[in-house]
């Protein structure tokens, strides 16, 4: 049973023992299981390589979402990564990011296996930053495994305290939430501290409060998979920013709350119902008839 109410309970208990969060977290998980932190490791190992293998399938060009909506915007961006001067704007490597996340949420969109992290509307946002940071940066894949339970960790405080569903709380507390996870396991793949982790969180969430959900024609793919591409951005702004020295000045745990009050705030029309938001627009109404025909 996770015992941990807050972000910054968390924190105390690595700070005072002088562990990682994501050590405090496989701890924690191997007693309620009943078995060793190895084999915990052993099957986060598992659900990494799921990450980056929906990250392959959702780049090959010819797949396409079962509505026919959406397809080829993983390899779209990562062709885009290898043929513009410096690798575009961004540079190959967050080109890069950006391509195996929105990869990720076409292989989500076309019914591939992928990990829920911590939702499917959100799953390209762990991939984009932590297997990037894997095959192009050539961080130690145990280190990213071990990071996925700093993420894990924060994900479950949001998900009891708040909400990590969009037909809750928006599209916030499901790429916001996902995005803050994804900065504070890169905030500890950097070597940071946990306070840091943290506040990487909260700036992530900061940078998506009141973000809703209205996905056309009811469907996880527009402008969901869209969303990946900036939740990877925030993320690794937010732990930049983090590492950097920067400070929130508000604290993780009232952010987490804040991003709680605007998604029960919010009208149901803009928490995954199509109701409202790009969903209505007049183009949204016509790609739902194409899909699913006049009412």
């Amino acid at each position: 049973m996770f015992k941990y109410e807050t972000i910054q309970e968390l924190v105390d208990a690595a700070q005072t023992s002088g562990k990682k969060i994501s050590d405090i977290f496989i701890e924690d998980q191997a007693k309620a299981m009943e078995t060793s932190p190895e084999e915990i490791i052993a099957r986060m190992d598992e659900a990494f390589q799921v990450m980056i293998d929906c990250t392959v399938r959702g780049a090959d060009k010819d797949l396409r979402s079962h509505s026919g909506l959406t397809g080829g915007e993983g390899y779209k961006m990562l062709s885009y990564a290898a043929d513009a001067p410096e690798g575009g704007w961004m540079g190959s490597y967050m080109t890069k990011a950006v391509g195996r996340a929105l990869s990720a949420s076409v292989s989500n969109a076309a019914m591939g296996k992928i990990v829920a992290a911590p939702t499917a509307g959100s799953c390209g946002i762990l991939p984009g930053c932590l297997v990037s940071a894997y095959e192009d940066r050539g961080m130690d894949r145990e280190a990213c495994v071990r990071a996925l339970f700093t993420a894990g960790a924060f994900g479950l405080v949001v998900a009891s305290v708040a909400s990590i569903a969009g037909a809750e709380g928006g599209c916030q507390a499901e790429c916001g939430s996902a995005s803050g996870m994804a900065a504070a396991a890169l905030v500890e793949l950097r070597g940071g501290s946990p306070q840091q982790a943290a506040t990487a969180m909260g700036i992530a969430i900061v940078n998506q409060m009141g973000l809703v959900c209205d996905p056309v024609a009811g469907l996880v793919e527009i402008p969901c998979i869209k969303r990946n591409a900036s939740g990877v951005m925030i993320a690794f702004t937010a732990a930049d920013m983090a590492l950097s020295g920067i400070d929130l000045k508000i604290p993780v745990d009232e952010c987490i709350s804040a991003m709680k009050a605007v998604g029960d705030s919010m009208p149901e029309a803009l928490r995954e119902t199509a109701g409202g938001g790009l969903a209505t627009t007049p183009t949204g109404k016509k790609l739902r008839e194409q899909v699913f025909g006049k009412e």
